[in-house]
């Protein structure tokens, strides 16, 4: 019998979106029956010894991998990605890439041909969605491609908040180059109150804006249960018009994590229509789709009760998929047939 196989490394927080996606894909996948050739997770913050313990799990999988097993790695993988992927195939077995983030769009450290060709190693890839799946598939990787669609936020907290005033909440890390909108729209005539959790300091003029309720940073299940706000921001830049720079247009191509948490703790969200996750939003009817901020109020004016209560019915229904691990799932149900 295949057996199915995933690597665990050493994650120095659960903070970071990233760290927490990998971990819940793992605890996914063990659910599922995987083994992990790698070591149990560790959670150091050593620079050193977290390079000591993903060097050995590395080597342990080239020397316990076996032949016909289907071995699920997330990427990017900071080192040892084109070695692990090697070292599957000498043992004779096959090779899953979970996509997380393209650094070649999104942090430009590598060029889009040194990205596909550490792809083309894969004997299948799982793309974070539809939009990023046709991106590779342009820029010439010829491997099987199968979308997410979104990442799963697994949690035992369940939420409780069902406000009734239209407000919006952003939960975050804070940066200029990625919030500078932030301000703007909490300053805007549109009187639309913006609650954010994080560290408000970070952007200059946040505090005084007359429309920001200003929190300290919440634990994920403790913003779950309780976090203010009814829609979820999904926004990055410094316009309110459009989302622009960097940051603003890899969300034509990425899944935020971001989405997912607000999901899973009961909130619809407000987004770009032109985010590659938009379709998911639009079909499961899970939240607004807009082209610019300045959209909004008359966007949430002319939401009826019932349409609120469809869509928060059916947050409901996707935030009990993710903290399943629903989606990547049906993503390896369709996929692992294939091998």
């Amino acid at each position: 019998m295949n057996r199915l196989c995933y690597i665990s490394r050493n994650y120095a927080s659960l903070k970071g979106a990233g760290s927490k996606a990998k971990t819940d894909n793992e605890q996914t996948l063990r659910q599922m029956g995987a083994v992990n050739l790698g070591l149990p997770t560790t959670h150091y913050d050593n620079m050193v010894l977290t390079f000591l313990l993903n060097l050995a799990g590395v080597l342990r999988l080239a020397l316990t991998a076996r032949r016909h097993d289907v071995i699920v790695l997330q990427y990017p993988v900071k080192k040892y990605f084109s070695f692990l992927c090697r070292a599957a195939h000498w043992r004779g077995a096959k090779v899953v890439t979970i996509v997380h983030d393209l650094t070649a769009l999104h942090r430009h450290r590598v060029t889009i041909e040194k990205e596909i060709s550490r792809l083309m190693r894969s004997d299948h890839v799982i793309a974070s969605n539809e939009a990023m799946m046709h991106w590779l598939k342009e820029n010439g990787l010829s491997r099987p491609i199968t979308p997410l669609g979104l990442f799963d936020y697994r949690s035992e907290a369940r939420p409780a908040h069902r406000s009734t005033t239209l407000s919006l909440v952003y939960a975050g890390a804070l940066t200029p180059r990625k919030n500078a909108y932030l301000p703007l729209l909490a300053s805007s005539p549109m009187g639309i109150k913006l609650h954010v959790y994080g560290n408000c300091d970070a952007l200059p003029g946040l505090q005084q804006a007359p429309h920001a309720v200003c929190h300290p940073f919440a634990p994920a299940d403790e913003f779950i249960r309780q976090g203010e706000g009814d829609f979820g921001l999904v926004w990055d830049g410094d316009s309110l018009e459009t989302c622009q720079g960097d940051f603003g247009q890899y969300l034509r191509y990425n899944s935020p994590h971001k989405v997912s948490f607000y999901l899973r703790a009961g909130k619809p969200v407000v987004i770009w229509q032109q985010a590659a996750v938009a379709p998911i939003i639009e079909r499961e009817g899970i939240g607004l789709l807009i082209s610019s901020l300045d959209q909004l109020q008359q966007t949430l004016e002319h939401l009826t009760p019932q349409q609120m209560a469809a869509m928060n019915e059916n947050v409901s229904r996707i935030s009990d998929k993710l903290s399943k691990g629903g989606f990547l799932q049906e993503a390896l149900q369709k996929v692992l047939p294939t091998l």
